[in-house]
């Protein structure tokens, strides 16, 4: 891929159209962002669900509990000129016509963007059984309000993310939970595990059981089987084990994935195919900040790379030699689980020098990464101060004095050398 792009000139001789794949907050945030920088042109923006576009992360609780019906977003698409086109599924892609091929036909495009996010891995075997919950979409959020409400015992498998907050919600609606592992902690994908270890207690201080170093065998309509033979009776069965782009309509396209699945986007998030663009979820980008590809599954990565995506889309149209804009953002994200507020920005690697901030069996704590003395990523509990200044000097590149860091009586802001 070039340094510099061009739109090329729509066949209907002057309008040229807009395509957004996914009605997420990623295409949404792209549909609006290319309005506020300037574009003039049509914008259809297609989303699979029926609903009304809206916001994931109230659905692990504030759904889940009756406390809200939804989280639709508040975006004034027919205002803004965008054509928002519901219920429609995806089924192919053309790049050398420039087609999108769906359910009920094709859609030319002359600028195309990728944002069709993530699907939740299901659990082998428990696809199709009665009482096995996936919890992705506002639907899943809905079938799953009032299992809570009848509080029923709950075995949820996956002790990540999305399996805490889910315990969580279950426990403050009153129900008894079993969270069962494969690993030997709690969010062994994302942290090391003398980071994690400390947070399989949030668990049983909450009411809930955990069960580590445990594979589901089978899942049926009483529950879960596992590997040892032990069986967990439950009500229901809600799944929590990863997510993973959502990708597969994307084959024979042209477009070019990642070994991970995910649209291998260059560092402006333009895809292989010319005027093909990717963002959100569903695409990993080049960071030069870390010296390699990510792929962020997080609800900040949906709302800042838009803006770069509408910037490229916008400038490649008006300026004959448009170098583009580069997209390296600092990672952000975080978690309400077992009455914690946990934050965490950056990135880091199982190389890098771990810095413990405070105690962590306390309420509040934080760990910083350094990378040859730089502040590369930190995880914050209960310290959103500490969030807040460490965002700042990664951004920056800031170099901590080791000694002033490890005090967390001590800004973060002060223990720069």
């Amino acid at each position: 891929m070039s340094d510099e792009t061009t739109t090329k000139p729509s066949s209907n001789g002057g309008e040229q159209r807009v395509v957004i794949v996914g009605a997420g907050m990623a295409g949404v945030q792209t549909a609006v962002a290319l309005r506020e920088q300037g574009w003039t042109d049509e914008i259809v923006l297609l989303g699979a669900e029926v609903h009304q576009p809206y916001d994931r992360p109230p659905l692990s609780k504030a759904v889940l509990l009756g406390k809200a019906e939804g989280s639709t977003l508040d975006v004034d698409f027919a205002g803004l000129g965008i054509g928002l086109r519901l219920g429609v599924e995806v089924t192919g892609l053309r790049t050398d016509k420039r087609l999108v091929e769906t359910a009920t036909g094709q859609l030319p495009y002359d600028v195309l963007v990728l944002a069709t996010g993530a699907e939740p891995i299901p659990l082998p075997g428990g696809e199709g059984v009665p009482g096995v919950h996936l919890l992705r979409t506002l639907d899943d959020a809905t079938r799953l309000r009032p299992v809570l409400a009848r509080q029923r015992e709950i075995a949820v498998v996956g002790a990540g993310w999305i399996g805490a907050e889910f315990a969580t919600a279950a426990r403050e609606a009153g129900c008894a939970v079993t969270v069962v592992e494969a690993a030997d902690r709690p969010l062994a994908g994302a942290l090391p595990a003398e980071v994690a270890a400390p947070m399989a207690a949030w668990y049983e201080d909450y009411g809930a059981r955990l069960v580590t170093g445990a594979r589901v065998a089978s899942v049926d309509e009483a529950g879960l089987v596992l590997g040892d033979g032990t069986r967990l009776r439950a009500g229901a069965v809600v799944v929590g084990i990863g997510a993973r782009p959502a990708t597969d309509w994307l084959a024979g396209s042209g477009v070019e994935l990642s070994g991970d699945r995910s649209v291998a986007a260059d560092e402006r998030l333009r895809a292989s195919a010319p005027d093909v663009y990717a963002v959100g979820d569903c695409a990993s980008f080049p960071s030069a900040r870390y010296g390699s590809r990510l792929l962020v599954h997080h609800w900040d990565n949906a709302l800042q790379g838009p803006r770069t995506v509408a910037a490229n889309v916008v400038g490649s149209r008006t300026a004959a030699h448009f170098p583009g804009v580069v997209y390296d953002p600092v990672p952000y994200f975080w978690s309400e689980q077992f009455g914690r507020f946990v934050q965490y920005a950056g990135h880091h690697a199982g190389a890098d020098e771990l810095v413990w901030r405070g105690d962590p069996a306390g309420a509040a704590w934080s760990v910083c990464w350094l990378r040859e003395g730089a502040l590369v990523a930190l995880l914050a509990v209960g310290r959103p101060r500490d969030l807040a200044q460490g965002r700042k000097l990664i951004e920056r590149g800031a170099r901590l004095d080791r000694t002033r860091a490890e005090d967390p009586s001590v800004p973060l802001k002060s223990a720069v050398l």
